[in-house]
Formats: C-alpha cells, sequence, structure tokens
C-alpha cells in the first residue's frame, strides 16, 4: 500500500485532494494528513474520511522539525503532497513575517526530512519516493491586460510578500532537485474555486454576502483578470503529475478561463438568481445594486494567464470543467452546506478538533 503524506490537507485545495485521491483509489493508498489547524484550515472539510483505516490526522506545524521527522521516522513515506501554506494575499501585507515562517521554512524542514528519509548511502534516492510542491501563479507577476501567458520558463517576479514566499519555496525544491537529484516536481496553477473554500476568498466572499443581501466588495476598477480553475480539476493534475511527470521539472495548471473580477461577481450574481426558487426570500436580495467599488489592493497584479501546453503534451492533462459548470457546482455545494458557511464565517468550525481529538 503506497503511503501519501498531505501537508495542510484541511484546507481547501487540500481537503478536496485527499476526497479525490480516497474516491478513486480507495483501500490502495493511505493518506497521512498533517495540519496545523490555523484560521483556514478546517477538519469539517474531511468528515467523509474519518473513522476509514487508510486515513490519519495529525495536527502539527510544518516548521516543526521534531514533528515532521517522528513522521518519517514512524512511516514508509512514498509521496509528499506539500499544500501547506499561508495563501492570503491580504494577511500576508499585513503580517509578512508569518508567510516568510511557513512557506519558505515550512518547506524546508519537509525538504530535508523528505532528504534524510529517502536518501540512500551512496547519495542516490530510494526508488519510487517522490515529493510535490504545490505553488502559485503569482510566482510569475503580472501579465498586461491582454495577450500572453505564464509558461514554465518565465521569470519569476512576485509582487507581494506572498507571493515571493512562494517564489522562496520555490526556489528551495528546486535547489534541491538540482543540488542532490531529490525526486521532486513543482506545479503552479493558478486561482481555484469549488467545495469547501474559505469565505475569505473572492467566489466564496461573493456567493456568502450576495445571499445576505450585503455589500460585495470589487478591488479597484474591478478590471483584473483571473485563470479560473475547478479545484477537482487541479487535484486531478496533481495525481497525474506524481505518476507521470518526469522528475525534476515544473508543470503549469490552468483552467483556461480568463475573468475579470467584475465579471466573476456579475456571473455568481445571475447564477444565484437563475438557481434560487422564486419561493426563496434571498432571490430578493441577490442585485447586482449590492456591488461597491472599494481602495484598490496593494500591488495587486493586473492579470495572470497561464498556458497548460507543457501537462497537456507531456501528461495528457487538461481543464475539464468550464467556469459556467464550475460556478453552478460551487453554488450549489453551498446551497447544501450552509451549515458549514455558518459555522466557518462565526469561528465555530475551529471547536470540531477539540471536541473530535481531544480525548485521545
Amino acid at each position: 500500500m503506497r503511503t501519501y503524506l498531505v501537508t495542510g490537507g484541511a484546507g481547501f485545495i487540500g481537503s478536496n485532494y485527499i476526497h479525490y485521491m480516497l474516491k478513486k483509489y480507495g483501500s490502495e493508498i493511505r493518506i497521512i494528513n498533517l495540519d496545523a489547524l490555523t484560521y483556514a484550515g478546517n477538519l469539517e472539510n474531511l468528515k467523509e474520511a474519518e473513522g476509514r483505516d487508510n486515513y490519519t490526522f495529525i495536527k502539527g506545524d510544518i516548521c516543526d522539525k521534531d514533528t515532521v521527522s517522528g513522521i518519517f521516522a514512524e512511516n514508509d513515506i512514498d509521496r509528499v503532497v506539500h499544500f501547506a501554506a499561508e495563501s492570503h494575499v491580504d494577511r500576508s501585507i499585513r503580517d509578512p513575517e508569518v508567510f516568510v515562517r511557513t512557506n519558505v521554512l515550512g518547506t524546508a524542514v519537509m525538504l530535508n526530512c523528505a532528504k534524510k528519509a529517502w536518501e540512500l548511502p551512496d547519495g542516490g534516492f530510494k526508488e519510487g519516493k517522490r515529493f510535490l510542491h504545490v505553488s502559485t501563479d503569482e510566482v510569475y507577476g503580472s501579465l498586461e491586460e491582454k495577450g500572453g501567458y505564464f509558461y514554465e520558463t518565465t521569470p519569476y517576479d512576485p509582487h507581494s510578500p506572498y507571493s515571493a514566499s512562494k517564489a522562496g519555496s520555490d526556489m528551495l525544491v528546486k535547489a534541491y532537485m538540482d543540488t542532490y537529484k531529490f525526486p521532486a516536481n513543482i506545479t503552479n496553477c493558478s486561482n481555484n474555486y469549488g467545495p469547501y473554500q474559505f469565505p475569505e476568498k473572492l467566489i466564496p466572499l461573493i456567493i456568502n454576502n450576495a445571499l445576505q443581501g450585503k455589500k460585495l466588495p470589487v478591488y479597484g476598477d474591478g478590471r483584473n483578470v483571473r485563470d479560473w480553475l475547478y479545484v477537482e480539476d487541479h487535484a486531478k493534475a496533481i495525481d497525474m503529475v506524481q505518476e507521470k511527470g518526469r522528475l525534476f521539472e515544473t508543470y503549469n495548471v490552468g483552467g483556461h478561463n480568463e475573468k475579470q473580477n467584475i465579471e466573476i461577481v456579475n456571473i455568481i450574481i445571475e447564477t444565484l438568481q437563475e438557481m434560487l426558487p422564486g419561493t426563496d426570500p434571498r432571490r430578493k436580495l441577490v442585485s447586482k445594486e449590492l456591488i461597491t467599488y472599494v481602495e484598490d489592493r496593494k500591488g495587486h497584479d493586473r492579470r495572470y494567464a497561464i498556458a497548460p501546453d507543457k501537462i497537456r503534451e507531456e501528461i495528457g492533462w487538461e481543464p475539464e470543467t468550464m467556469f459556467r459548470d464550475g460556478i453552478r457546482k460551487t453554488i450549489q455545494w453551498f446551497f447544501e452546506h450552509e451549515d458549514w458557511m455558518q459555522r466557518v464565517t462565526s469561528g465555530d468550525y475551529q471547536k470540531y478538533y477539540e471536541e473530535m481529538y481531544s480525548a485521545g
């Protein structure tokens, strides 16, 4: 049985990846989920996995060398999928040191512990071991409003403390691949959306606020462009890179769904109005009049757009979910999980760990 160590598995993308892997492979694999349960880590995201013999949760910090090395010592880890990171740009502007610690130091600890566990006396590495570092398109900086894409060869040009810390972690992984021939890959993905996304991010924030008749904040002129990727498509890409990707390579994972922020807000409003029955009182609350332009974010990159040519040509992955389909699936999920959203927005979700694990 292959054993996966997933860092940050209680977060948005990590929990979706765990669901995808357990659904695809079932009892053929074992997953160990290491998560510090900071503000965006939510164990309720993984209720369906609890109780399975092949799923284990460990509360711990990736910066804690003793915790991480202990996991490697007690388990024969075959694959590391490294999601754990501080990821919200606005928070990084307010408190950059936290991002440097988690994203750079934490990645260094993960690399060192995996290297020590997997290294052979001759300096090579045990067969079949692989480390996948999950990163972001934000490391590449900003594109012009029209034309051009990010490729794996695009020079790094990060503009926020968040993207700078992710660029630093990418460079560490690359250094380990180049120096030690450490068996790793890097993926740089575009903006994800879908189930379990923490509501400070654009799409769940707009859905939640619109349903309550609250203002819908839009930075600047609303014309900043992002490439949107449905989270399950991303999970599939990560699995395919670990199974078919060439070692030491970087793969860009893009959604082919470029949208201006204001387009996203309008699409959400229109889709909510279509999906809410006329008898639902919230339908009257959802309105474009709620759109409120606010002061632009410091260092706000104008456009991101990823060219996923390499991953398509080498591995055969392509995004499967077009945005209008994905946003309907996302909204439907939020309709069916209103209690989840209420607990997250109230902070009650943080009590779940104590209720479920304190006795242990």
